[in-house]
């Protein structure tokens, strides 16, 4: 991925911060006919590796996992928030035109030798810790006791896990840092009118892109 120093995530934390927060990724693999790809939602364990390690599991039906290769690498791509932006949201374009749309995004990249795992105990802990993290913030979370132990019995038997060192991570913002100042605030306030979940988190990317801009 192409990454301007103006543009590069500060920092492996940053990169993990959103893996976290937008777990579904993009995983490619090279197979036999070409690249394979699939999503799949992604737990990151940031104690080991290099930058962390992808586990993920996927349907034992799902022939990817037969064609893993140890000699070669996938990559996993995260999405953040993104956002059209327009040249009527910037006073440069009342000033003097010079002014062209734009697409603003966050993204991180993940690269690593993937391995396919059938040990029964880890996929049991890898869908509990899954579970645990994506209904951390509801009232009343559901859990795996929740369901009759021969059924989840039967579902394990039916996955295979997925385990990915990541031996390079790269991450990408692009929040509207090669804009003029005043066309940066004017993305800050047009992302904020439209008041939609994406365009106020772009929103607050470029709001704090500009404050470690002037603080620099």
């Amino acid at each position: 991925m192409y990454v301007p120093r103006h543009h590069e995530l500060p920092g492996s934390d940053a990169a993990h911060a959103l893996i976290e927060a937008h777990p579904l990724g993009a995983w490619v693999v090279p197979g036999a006919d070409g690249l394979v790809a699939n999503h799949l939602p992604f737990l990151l364990d940031r104690s080991r590796g290099k930058f962390g390690t992808l586990l993920g599991h996927v349907s034992r039906a799902n022939p990817v996992w037969r064609q893993l290769d140890a000699s070669k690498q996938s990559i996993v791509m995260f999405q953040g928030p993104d956002a059209y932006i327009t040249p009527a949201w910037y006073p440069g374009k009342r000033e003097h035109g010079k002014v062209v749309p734009t697409w603003n995004y966050e993204v991180a990249h993940a690269h690593g030798v993937a391995r396919a795992i059938h040990d029964t105990g880890w996929l049991r802990d890898l869908l509990a810790r899954l579970t645990a993290d994506n209904e951390a913030a509801r009232t009343m979370p559901w859990t795996m006791a929740d369901a009759p132990s021969e059924f989840i019995d039967k579902l394990l038997r039916a996955v295979v896990g997925i385990e990915i060192p990541i031996d390079d991570l790269v991450g990408k913002r692009k929040a509207s840092q090669d804009e003029e100042l005043q066309d940066r605030w004017g993305t800050v306030k047009g992302l904020m009118a439209e008041g939609s979940d994406n365009a106020l988190a772009m929103a607050s990317l470029v709001r704090n892109a500009i404050g470690r801009s002037e603080g620099a």
